[in-house]
């Protein structure tokens, strides 16, 4: 059933922001001459590799670098991702990914290969359903790159920081999919664009359900410093 909606809800998305998007493509493009598309392989079911696509933000071979995590202040970020990462403009040409079957709408954000070669045993579980567009995660998250903002070195700190309580609220997904979720955890990726400190509101009172872990509480709703906290 999950997937079913993912064909329906993933296709119907498409149609109805094609013009929007195919307009925010011809602004990549004008920018340097290159693709406005950004393909780059992920972790999915089990580890396999896909090519997940996203509109580029960077500049181009951006990936060059050897830096994985980005920070808010990242001087490859272009001027105009600056507005698509702001929007969340970048992920929507993953819905293609959706139709094809690499991704679900909702589910752990798929991570590179270099970091899933890094995950624990309990991380692995991750791996054990496809990967989403947004979860628990991505909307307590959204801001990543805010938190990394002032980092001297953004994969270190992303992987002390935030990768421990992704992670754990990805497993929390895992354990309790279901389409009711799917569709609450959609409406809050969506209300948070507008009020993120309403939607954080929000999604603890929904995470309470599936988890009495009250760190993990406290980090969702982001109002404690997160170098402070331990994993």
């Amino acid at each position: 059933m999950r997937r079913l909606f993912d064909i329906f809800a993933a296709g119907g998305a498409l149609l109805l922001l094609a013009l929007p998007l195919a307009i925010i493509l011809v602004l990549v493009w004008l920018q340097d001459g290159c693709s406005p598309f950004y393909v780059a392989p992920r972790a999915g079911v089990g580890g396999y590799p896909f090519n997940m696509v996203k509109i580029r933000s960077m500049v181009v071979s951006a990936d060059k670098s050897g830096v994985e995590s980005t920070s808010a202040t990242d001087n490859r970020i272009t001027p105009l991702g600056h507005f698509i990462r702001r929007w969340k403009i970048d992920e929507l040409s993953q819905l293609w990914n959706v139709l094809k079957g690499d991704m679900s709408l909702v589910g752990p954000r798929p991570n590179t290969l270099n970091e899933v070669a890094t995950y624990n045993d309990e991380e692995r579980g991750l791996l054990l359903i496809r990967p989403g567009i947004t979860d628990f995660s991505s909307i307590v998250f959204a801001d990543e790159g805010e938190i990394l903002k002032d980092s001297d070195d953004p994969d270190r700190d992303y992987r002390l920081w935030i990768r421990p309580w992704k992670s754990k609220l990805g497993l929390i997904y895992a354990q309790n999919a279901t389409l009711g979720l799917n569709f609450r955890l959609i409406w809050l990726t969506l209300t948070g664009l507008l009020s993120r400190e309403a939607s954080l509101r929000r999604l603890v009172v929904l995470l309470s359900r599936y988890t009495g872990d009250a760190r993990l509480l406290a980090v969702s709703e982001r109002k404690l410093c997160l170098s402070d906290m331990p994993s």
